[in-house]
């Protein structure tokens, strides 16, 4: 364990974490709301430092990332815990309850992405800015040789994320509805949070992509979708976008999303999208990223097996710059 970063002490012991926008105040033994986080003694304790869940060897295209070093492996590595209450989570094991984790220090994991032969590492599953100590100090150690990659549903405050950016190379953020209500209501969050921070990413020059999952009666209403659409166009229409199919999964008993509900939002968000990809379906021409100016195979996916058609960040036939980390 070791001491918190951003919290406030108060009278009678009690605290208040700083890190996220829930702002929980804990008496002492109390454990906040992500499950990372507890007063011990009046002093506000990062308790899952170098505790970790699940650690795997994946492909990058998982996360999903596909225009960072596509039909490569990365190391995943995870902790129990969320700070939000998505009732659809297909995590929900280890996001909304406490593990026994093993106990890794930085150094170990370090020592594990050496014998695997790997120079990135993937923070994933749960909420990694939950683990926030733990993945701070890896980067301050070893941010300058291993590139650090968040899956994150972006409910952060502003200034520990600035804090933590140096270090991240790219990163996948979950915009799971433009509808703040929902946000709120649904899964205990705050939308305006979450766009805050994915301009923070894209401002400071991380690698970004977007996930959207696509819950029938839930996030398919088309005009706050082509609200979600305009809002990532005005930071860059480069920044590749996924669209995800949804299945019935911890609370949500909804039917899955139809395949022709997918191709109409697909299509809606390529009106002002280069990249976007729909997630969780068969069909390859989905996944499959093409030059937006000539429309050329560039990289072809089937599954998690990549097949490369691109040199050089520039398309084969046109010469079109695109926006893909090889």
């Amino acid at each position: 364990m070791r001491k918190a970063d951003y919290f406030e002490k108060f009278g009678n012991d009690k605290v208040r974490c700083t890190l996220c926008p829930h702002y929980c105040i804990l008496s002492v033994n109390q454990t906040g709301l992500c499950l990372g986080r507890k007063n011990i003694a009046g002093e506000l304790t990062a308790t899952n430092y170098e505790k970790v869940l699940t650690i795997a060897d994946d492909p990058i295209e998982k996360k999903p990332l596909y225009h960072f070093h596509p039909g490569t492996m990365i190391i995943s590595a995870a902790q129990s815990g969320c700070n939000l209450k998505c009732p659809f989570c297909q995590n929900y094991d280890i996001s909304q309850n406490s593990h026994e984790s093993a106990s890794l220090p930085i150094e170990g994991l370090y020592s594990i992405l050496k014998s695997k032969n790997r120079n990135s590492i993937a923070f994933t599953y749960t909420e990694p800015l939950m683990w926030y100590e733990y993945i701070y100090d890896f980067g301050s150690m070893f941010g300058d040789e291993i590139e650090i990659i968040l899956v994150t549903n972006g409910t952060i405050n502003e200034e520990p994320l600035k804090k933590i950016i140096p270090y991240i190379r790219a990163a996948n953020i979950d915009l799971k509805s433009f509808n703040k209500d929902f946000y709120r209501d649904e899964l205990n969050g705050d939308l305006e949070t979450v766009k805050r921070s994915i301009q923070l990413f894209y401002e400071n020059n991380v690698h970004i992509e977007i996930t959207h999952l696509l819950i029938p009666q839930k996030t398919d209403n088309i005009n706050e979708f082509r609200r979600m659409i305009d809002f990532i166009y005005s930071l860059s229409p480069e920044i590749p976008f996924h669209i995800s199919r949804y299945f019935p999964n911890y609370k949500y008993a909804l039917s899955p999303t139809k395949i022709d509900i997918l191709k109409e939002f697909y299509s809606e968000a390529k009106k002002l999208l280069k990249y976007v990809y729909l997630g969780n379906v068969i069909e390859k021409e989905y996944s499959n990223t093409y030059c937006p100016k000539c429309g050329s195979l560039l990289i072809e996916r089937d599954h998690y097996d990549t097949v490369l058609h691109i040199k050089d960040n520039l398309c084969f036939k046109c010469r079109e710059k695109i926006n893909v980390i090889l």
